[in-house]
């Protein structure tokens, strides 16, 4: 079992605690022998064991009275983290399957109408609904203002017209958050967000995409999808505000995700080394061995310090977290890359051998590195809040 001392770090609260205990247990009955031959069934399948589980509760809030199906009042950044850091350590499906719930949801949460809210978050929160975040566009991935689908205003209604790519849950999902452009102003000021049913008259699933760690994706296309004015999220013209809002909720939680992943290795890499012999000793016996293991752990435990401050400074202190979700999320997923591939060197030939767990490992990391915000972009994230606030 990987170390959980981290638990006893001033960032959490006993019911964080607790929640950690049983979820791991949870995870050891639930988790150990998922069937992925079919991806798009295996995420159905995991959104309903977690909805079942009441896990999914924690990808969304309560809300002020109670009736949006959440376990607190507000997303608990703590608790998101915890909950991925955990799947992901056990199965990174599973961690894709709670994060989409939220990620998916989060601009109904931020900017839903009431009606909206009480519609789909409760569904959500049950495992009943899968939801997706549609913002990526073929020509507009980290450049988000430069989208070119449109929603154009007519009577009561919107009418969208383009294409979105790269979404995960594309294809399975019940509906889409939808970020498009309806001309207000120029640039990221002219996107507005709207949600949009799956059987919508006019939306279509183009294509679905095939990629190294098996994940539910796909390009959507509208072709004069009609979409009442009520299923907008917040104003017109506050779309960007909201993904960004969106992102920095959960871009923490991609810091989490990645450390999962390499606690996973740390653990297998560890295995590997006392179990396996080379030259009348055991692999842990060399001064090498021992060196890459130091450097492993360190790492994990520096990107950790980072994740939980973002999530206990949102939490907690209740500010932006922009800058600091930027360094978690580019120094975990980046230490989490150097971790796994030790790993996976300490295994030889064994580690290259396709549904050995640092193989699978190895392709799961790969793609974090560059969802909700590559490497290079957080770079500039970070800097960005350093000239503005010096």
């Amino acid at each position: 079992m990987s170390d959980m001392t981290w638990l006893d770090w001033p960032f959490f609260e006993d019911r964080h605690r607790q929640m950690a205990q049983e979820l791991e247990s949870w995870c050891q009955a639930n988790l150990a022998h998922v069937d992925h031959s079919d991806t798009d069934a295996a995420c159905r399948g995991l959104v309903r064991a977690l909805g079942e589980g009441g896990w999914t509760q924690i990808a969304v809030p309560a809300g002020p009275d109670g009736s949006w199906g959440g376990r607190w009042p507000e997303i608990d950044s703590r608790a998101v983290c915890i909950m991925r850091e955990t799947l992901a350590r056990h199965d990174g499906l599973a961690d894709f399957a709670f994060a989409m719930q939220g990620l998916g949801s989060g601009a109904i949460s931020i900017a839903g109408s009431d009606e909206l809210r009480q519609r789909y978050l409760p569904r959500v929160a049950r495992g009943e609904a899968i939801a997706a975040f549609a913002l990526s566009e073929p020509d507009a991935g980290s450049d988000v203002a430069a989208m070119s689908c449109e929603a154009v205003l007519d009577g009561d209604s919107y009418v969208l017209n383009g294409e979105k790519t790269w979404i995960s849950n594309g294809g399975i999902a019940d509906f889409y958050c939808v970020f498009v452009r309806t001309g207000e102003a120029p640039g990221a000021r002219g996107i507005s967000a709207f949600v949009i049913d799956a059987d919508a008259p006019g939306f279509t699933i183009a294509e679905r995409i095939d990629v190294i760690a098996p994940h539910p994706l796909a390009r959507l296309k509208f072709e004069n999808c009609r979409i009442p004015v009520s299923q907008r999220l917040g104003e017109a013209g506050q779309g960007f505000k909201i993904a960004m809002m969106t992102l920095d909720i959960f871009r923490a939680s991609v810091a989490a995700a990645a450390l999962g992943f390499a606690r996973r290795a740390l653990d297998e890499g560890v295995s590997r080394a006392q179990s396996r012999r080379m030259f009348g000793q055991t692999l842990a016996d060399l001064q090498l061995t021992q060196a890459a293991l130091g450097d492993m752990a360190t790492e994990i435990d520096a990107a950790a310090l980072l994740t939980y401050r973002a999530a206990w400074l949102r939490d907690v202190k209740k500010v932006r977290t922009t800058r600091e979700a930027a360094m978690a999320k580019m120094a975990a997923t980046e230490s989490a890359q150097r971790v796994i591939d030790r790993a996976l060197q300490m295994f030889g030939g064994a580690g290259v051998m396709s549904g050995m767990p640092v193989e699978k490992l190895y392709r799961e990391i790969r793609a974090l590195r560059i969802y909700e915000g590559a490497t290079e972009v957080q770079k500039l994230i970070i800097a960005r809040e350093l000239l503005k606030n010096s």
